[in-house]
């Protein structure tokens, strides 16, 4: 579907707003219908969503022969990019973690190398530097805030007009990840894209309100099967992301860092992966065990896990665990880390 032609689907679907109309009425001089007028609206709205479809970039992956990540997101990792500012393009951090290197392709099918700028594991994000001029328009940031229930948006991959579709908001809520990460307002759509990971989520101005971060079953209301996708809001990486291109890191002290991947059933966190060599690991705690509390405090909920452990201070803090192994309590205290310091970093010469 050429640009224009999707153009027209959104504006007859009322995402862009109502169709030009003669029902007005008009002065006995003027014609029923400006057709000067209604082809520069046409044509405004065709530049407007050709630049968000360019703005969309492909992000391609290999990862550092001992990349620790490799294991569960594999060597080769491919998805969508946003161009936000001339030389940066803001994606999804898991795709482009621990990279040996990184190129971007743009619409125009021209590639440029680039490298990691920034990596957040609170929010998810990561950002790249383009070694190199896409030659393409940076997208308008939106306020991911202002977005209601219900709401039409779009979502866009990489990949042009084609790979592009309309979605509805279905819910604005809590979402923990099992493995240490939580948003407390992620954005949730359907129906389903399933190239989401670093797709743009667009609202109604044509400005990027969200990024792609994974396929979900329940994108309604927990335990509802509606399947759609969760992104990451936009409203997150603002305030940190002068010191993403600055540092390669938002500021202020880190969460502290377990290592360690639960399951949450019936009121239990079962622990499904310990990453080998991390703090958990190093602690004694291995796969199978119940944790019950973070020192006398019970957890049930990866809520009540990570904000327990996150209020207890920033990363290097020793954090008192309540584990179950077998049949027996244990009390295991485990040394915390910064999460990014268990990454393998490309060596520098």
């Amino acid at each position: 579907m050429r640009p224009l032609q999707f153009a027209l689907s959104l504006l007859a679907t009322g995402l862009l707003g109502p169709l030009p109309t003669a029902a007005q009425p008009v002065p006995r001089d003027k014609p029923a219908i400006d057709e000067k007028a209604d082809a520069r609206d046409e044509h405004d709205v065709e530049r407007r969503i050709a630049e968000v479809l360019t703005a969309v970039v492909h992000v391609k992956m290999h990862a550092l022969p001992d990349a620790r990540s490799s294991g569960v997101l594999g060597d080769s990792r491919e998805g969508s990019g946003v161009v936000i500012e001339p030389g940066y393009v803001l994606t999804i951090g898991y795709l482009v973690i621990e990279s040996d290197s990184i190129e971007v392709t743009s619409s125009e099918n021209k590639t440029l190398p680039a490298t990691l700028a920034g990596y957040d594991h609170a929010t998810g994000f990561g950002l790249l530097r383009v070694q190199g001029d896409l030659a393409v328009a940076p997208i308008a940031l939106g306020n991911s805030g202002a977005l209601n229930v219900r709401e039409p948006v779009i979502i866009v991959p990489h990949g042009g007009a084609e790979s592009a579709s309309l979605a509805y908001v279905m819910s604005r809520r809590q979402f923990t990840g099992s493995w240490e990460y939580l948003l407390e307002n992620a954005i949730f759509t359907a129906p389903a894209t399933l190239n989401w990971a670093g797709a743009a989520l667009v609202d109604r101005e044509l400005k990027l309100v969200g990024v792609g971060s994974l396929l979900v079953r329940d994108s309604e209301e927990p335990g509802t099967p509606v399947p759609g996708n969760m992104f990451v809001p936009i409203d997150l990486v603002k305030p940190i992301l002068a010191q993403l291109k600055a540092s390669g890191r938002a500021g202020g002290a880190a969460r502290p860092w377990l290592g360690l991947n639960t399951e949450q059933v019936e009121g239990r966190l079962f622990v499904t992966r310990v990453s080998p060599d991390g703090p958990a690991d190093k602690a004694g705690v291995t796969e199978g065990d119940i944790v019950i509390g973070v020192g006398d405090d019970p957890v049930k909920t990866h809520a009540d896990l990570y904000h327990k452990v996150w209020s207890l201070g920033a990363a290097g803090i020793e954090v008192p665990l309540k584990v179950l192994h077998g049949a027996d309590v244990h009390d295991v205290r485990v040394k915390s880390i910064d999460r990014t310091d268990y990454f393998t970093r490309k060596p520098t010469y």
